[in-house]
């Protein structure tokens, strides 16, 4: 319960108490801004801010007696402040500190320089006490090291360039890729509607089949079949019957079937004499069938 008033006590203004957004006053809406210093960090609406800067150029904040400038207030979060703060210093840092691992002989030395470099950005955003010494470290170094600094600041460049020239490439090859297999959807699309244009066709007598292509298409997928045309291959296959295994003897040149051997088959398979009516008959209804099949 203690910590939920004292977290709302951080978003009140911390002379008078008023609350963030507070209407009360039915003229204007309450404003609060920060005093985004390191040690600080407590909100004050503006009619405190305007009637303690109106007698002094600052005045200390009643809470932690941290000196209030206008210059510290601000409308965003410490927090907010001290992200960005981190973010500037750990720029301009490691523009100066910018040593990889390979320019160490192993790699705890190389932790000990991140490790040091980190110091540096803490005391400074932080506002420690060697801060102004850290500061005066940096300039130092980099004018010391200045020509060491400038030929790894190239390679990191380099790097840089590299990796988005990488990235642009592969970007680059997605969107052909993309590109083909809209192209290829497309034309699948279509050879399937051409193919049922011209099955439509056949099926009314218009023509008298589907062209070989839209078979072979069909047959062996569209996609199969798109790709072998790209590659410049014939989309009609030539069938190759499968090898028949030889008998034993050999292969043997069939007798040559007379007459009389014709009509002994014929009639062997329905069960009737050679020449007799009912064969002839029987004959005759199959032939005169398959004609309405």
């Amino acid at each position: 319960m203690d910590d939920q008033e004292n977290d709302d006590d951080l978003f009140r203004c911390a002379i008078c108490g008023v609350a963030e957004g507070d209407n009360t006053n039915l003229t204007s809406q309450t404003n609060l801004q920060t005093n985004a210093t390191v040690r600080c960090g407590h909100m004050f609406c503006n009619s405190c801010i305007d009637r303690e800067l109106s007698r002094r150029r600052e005045f200390p904040c009643p809470i932690c007696n941290t000196p209030v400038k206008k210059v510290t207030l601000s409308t965003r979060s410490l927090d907010d402040v001290q992200c960005e703060k981190d973010t500037s210093w750990r720029r301009r840092v490691m523009k100066v500190f910018n040593k990889i691992e390979s320019d160490f002989p192993n790699l705890l030395e190389y932790n000990n320089y991140l490790e040091e470099v980190e110091d540096i950005i803490f005391s400074i955003v932080n506002e420690e006490a060697n801060a102004e010494e850290c500061k005066t470290k940096i300039k130092a170094y980099e004018e010391a090291h200045r020509s060491a600094i400038v030929i790894r600041q190239s390679q990191r460049a380099d790097e840089e360039r590299a990796i988005q020239d990488r990235i642009a490439s592969e970007q680059r090859e997605a969107e052909r890729r993309k590109r083909e297999w809209k192209e290829e959807e497309a034309a699948i699309a279509k050879t399937k509607r051409k193919f049922k244009q011209e099955s439509a066709e056949v099926l009314l007598g218009e023509r008298e089949e589907v062209s070989a292509e839209l078979k072979a298409a069909q047959m062996q997928g569209y996609r199969n079949e798109l790709k072998r045309q790209r590659q410049g291959k014939s989309s009609v296959t030539n069938f190759v019957s499968p090898r028949v295994r030889e008998p034993d003897g050999g292969m043997k040149r069939e007798k040559k079937l007379d007459r009389d051997l014709y009509l002994k088959r014929q009639a062997a398979g329905g069960g009737m004499k050679a020449g007799d009516l009912a064969s002839q008959e029987r004959n005759w209804n199959e032939a005169v069938s398959t004609l309405f099949e």
